[in-house]
């Protein structure tokens, strides 16, 4: 019998992620598949996983493992090869199974981990079946996979076309004025499937776009810049190119391409919270033209212009916690038509919950599209407000940081929540601002977000609740 293995610093909260020859190798991707197998897949009454991967180099590997791990306790494999993560979530919603994505997201080339889902894409979370499957897997790792008298078959399918597709199907862009577009695809996924998507390479008929395109060729060593277009540093080279070829709007996916970041004609960085009231109100118009009432999910990080807006149109706007399985537990229970995050998340009641960068750009350019303004100005009222974005703070003591908060901004006229982190409210009073500090699940880090109705004043309160993080 072997030592049994703690992976609680690879399995975590959402997703498995971990450096490839080290925390992640084929043995453990093996014991990982046999226990998402006993942990997800047998107990709800499945015998069919699909498995998806991006373009790292260790991804045909560990596809390999995961596979042969869920074949090894009797399940059957469809592996439908490259894909974005988005892909994943639509084989898993068209096939009605359960999936896995070989996939490290926007992290570096020496990382790569998983993502699991359940049939139609239902999020599998610390919560939901993740924390499971690591115990299982840490257990088969020390004894051995059991296997089954039966093992399970494997058949591969090629579905990027029917993705494709299915996007298509969802936004109409074939009557949008045309639109040159700039995406950067920092040589991952989204060099994969945007051309299948808003191209013809995929046997679908032309859109008035013209696409103008960085870093399309498929290399998981990232030799350009990172797949982490939430660090405003892998975005130079796309606000560039915008400026340079007077493009009407520039794109930005991450590495797994489930995230869609946008800059405008200018070249300036479009928030995520921005996006969120567009495609919100999007969805609710037509959500309300249906004779229904809408909901919209945010986290409690986005714009409080986000919820004003969206109240303001007739729809429902609900909070939700940080984090996917979080908010697409949350779409699926209240059957709400969209959900936004600050991280550039963003969800669709008609994509099975799910999350997707793809369809998300596609209602971008459909807005943009259907009027004559440029993009600065199609956003510009859903953008009052100035806010700080994620300040990281490495601190000591958690806890003791979160307590020095509380006792220092917690005044009578602020309302305060721990509903996620702690969350101080001064928007009812003026000056107006809030701000929200969470810990970071895996590491000693404080994490930062202000807002406030003015630039003065966010550098006030962001300036002084540094101080006290950051005193200790």
């Amino acid at each position: 019998m072997k030592t049994r293995p703690d992976l609680s610093a690879l399995i975590k909260s959402y997703d498995v992620r971990g450096i490839v020859g080290e925390t992640l190798t084929p043995e453990v991707a093996r014991a990982i598949g046999a226990a998402f197998a006993d942990a997800v897949v047998l107990p709800d009454g499945e015998t069919e996983v699909v498995i998806g991967r991006d373009m790292r180099d260790s991804g045909p590997a560990l596809v390999t493992a995961v596979g042969d791990g869920l074949r090894d306790r009797g399940v059957d494999v469809i592996d439908i090869g490259m894909c974005s993560t988005d892909g994943l979530y639509h084989a898993s919603g068209a096939l009605e199974r359960p999936g896995v994505m070989v996939t490290a997201s926007h992290n570096p080339a020496e990382y790569n981990g998983m993502k699991m889902c359940r049939r139609l894409a239902r999020a599998v979370g610390e919560n939901s079946g993740l924390a499971d499957v690591r115990e299982t897997a840490a257990d088969y790792l020390a004894d051995g996979i059991p296997v089954a008298d039966a093992r399970g078959g494997l058949t591969e399918r090629d579905m990027l076309a029917e993705y494709g597709a299915f996007l298509r199907s969802l936004v109409d862009l074939s009557r949008i004025r045309p639109l040159k577009v700039v995406v950067d695809a920092a040589n991952a996924m989204s060099g994969y499937t945007v051309p299948a998507v808003l191209g013809t390479e995929a046997g679908l008929p032309e859109l008035p776009l013209e696409i103008v395109p960085l870093y399309f060729e498929l290399d998981g060593s990232f030799p350009n810049h990172e797949a982490n277009p939430l660090d405003t540093a892998n975005l130079v080279d796309l606000q560039a190119a915008v400026r340079e070829h007077g493009a009407d709007i520039g794109l930005a996916f991450d590495g797994d391409a489930d995230r869609c970041f946008a800059v405008d004609e200018r070249g300036e960085v479009v928030p995520a919270s921005a996006i969120t009231a567009l495609v919100g109100l999007r969805e609710t118009a037509r959500e309300l033209a249906e004779g229904n009432e809408p909901t919209v999910i945010h986290n409690l990080i986005s714009s409080r212009a986000v919820p004003e807006q969206l109240s303001a149109a007739g729809a429902t706007p609900v909070r939700s916690r940080v984090g996917h399985s979080y908010i697409k537990a949350e779409m699926a229970r209240l059957n709400a038509v969209f959900g936004g995050e600050h991280s550039a998340h963003f969800y669709f009641r008609d994509f099975f919950f799910a999350d997707s960068g793809m369809l998300a750009a596609m209602h971008v350019l459909a807005a943009l599209g259907t009027q004559d303004g440029t993009l600065s100005e199609l956003l510009a009222s859903h953008t009052p407000y100035a806010a700080s974005g994620e300040i990281n703070s490495t601190v000591a003591d958690v806890p003791a940081a979160l307590e020095r908060v509380r006792a220092t901004f917690g005044a009578e006229d602020v309302l305060v929540d721990d509903f996620d982190g702690l969350t101080f409210d001064h928007w009812g009073a003026e000056p107006r601002w809030w701000f929200n500090v969470r810990p970071s699940n895996t590491e000693p880090l404080l994490r930062l977000n202000v807002e406030a109705a003015s630039g003065a004043e966010l550098e006030r309160v962001r300036d002084a609740v540094l101080a006290v993080i950051r005193e200790g």
